[in-house]
Parts: C-alpha cells; sequence; structure tokens
C-alpha cells in the first residue's frame, strides 16, 4: 500500500492574494530603491509629522551630512515624489521641503518596519547570549585540564 503524502498549506501571509511572489519581490524592490541612501531615511523621518523644515535646519537637524550630499538626497525624493520643494523669491534664498502625501503615505509602512527592527534585534541578542552561554560550557569542557583546547566554534 503506497503512503499518500498531504501537503500543508502554507497561510497566506500577504494582504493582497493573488500576489505572486515574483511580483511581490519586484514591488518591495522597487520601492526600496527610492529609499535607498545613507541618509534618506534620516530626512524622512526628520519631516514625518506634516512638518516643513527649510534648507538649514534639516542640516542642523542631520549631524553629518555634508551639504552637496543633503542636496543630492533631497533632489532624489523630490524626483521620486516623495518630497516637495517650496522655493521662496526672497533674498536671501528660502528654500523648504515638506513630504508629498505618498511620502505621508510612508510613515506607517516604516513605523512597522522600526518595530519589524526592534523585534528581530532583540531576539538577536537573546540568540547571542544563549551561544554564549554554550560556549562558556564548552570552553569549560575544553580546559586545559582536561587535555583539549579552549577554543569555541560555534555552528
Amino acid at each position: 500500500m503506497a503512503k499518500t503524502a498531504k501537503r500543508k498549506r502554507r497561510s497566506q501571509k500577504s494582504a493582497y492574494p493573488g500576489i505572486t511572489p515574483g511580483i511581490a519581490s519586484a514591488g518591495v524592490q522597487s520601492a526600496l530603491k527610492v529609499l535607498e541612501g545613507r541618509w534618506k531615511l534620516t530626512i524622512l523621518f526628520e519631516l514625518f509629522g506634516e512638518r516643513t523644515l527649510r534648507f538649514s535646519e534639516l542640516e542642523r537637524a542631520i549631524p553629518g551630512i555634508t551639504q552637496k550630499m543633503l542636496i543630492q538626497q533631497l533632489r532624489s525624493l523630490e524626483r521620486d515624489g516623495i518630497i516637495a520643494r517650496t522655493v521662496h523669491p526672497v533674498v536671501p534664498p528660502k528654500v523648504e521641503y515638506r513630504l508629498t502625501p505618498g511620502g505621508e503615505d510612508l510613515c506607517p509602512a516604516l513605523d512597522e518596519l522600526l518595530y519589524w527592527a526592534q523585534r528581530w534585534k532583540g531576539q538577536r541578542r537573546r540568540w547571542t547570549r544563549r551561544q554564549r552561554k554554550a560556549c562558556a560550557s564548552v570552553r569549560r569542557a575544553r580546559s586545559p585540564r582536561n587535555g583539549r583546547e579552549g577554543t569555541c566554534r560555534p555552528a
């Protein structure tokens, strides 16, 4: 008598039924391309909450960024439709930046990503502690008194 293998169905984790892994992957990759860059997320978090900031305020709020890099990142975000740039015709020039409605839509997604990162970091930290504890017991077992070397190479 032949055994029939029953396949376990995995539950759908996506909120969008009918989206294939290829389509999902392409969509997320295109979204991440908009956000890639060392300073873009920092700029976005500074502008969240319907804030409008001048260039000099952004420059002060983000220590370590050069003017050239800030200009490049702001232009890229503007080109992608994430932020809006308003130039006031005064001397000296006054330029303000704010999030577009599409940029504001990123807020909940980035909050969820931040929440995931904090959980992941906590799990990773616990795993490292567990690994250190296991490694310490291996070191004790392999001490020179037992005639073995005291190194630990966790799998």
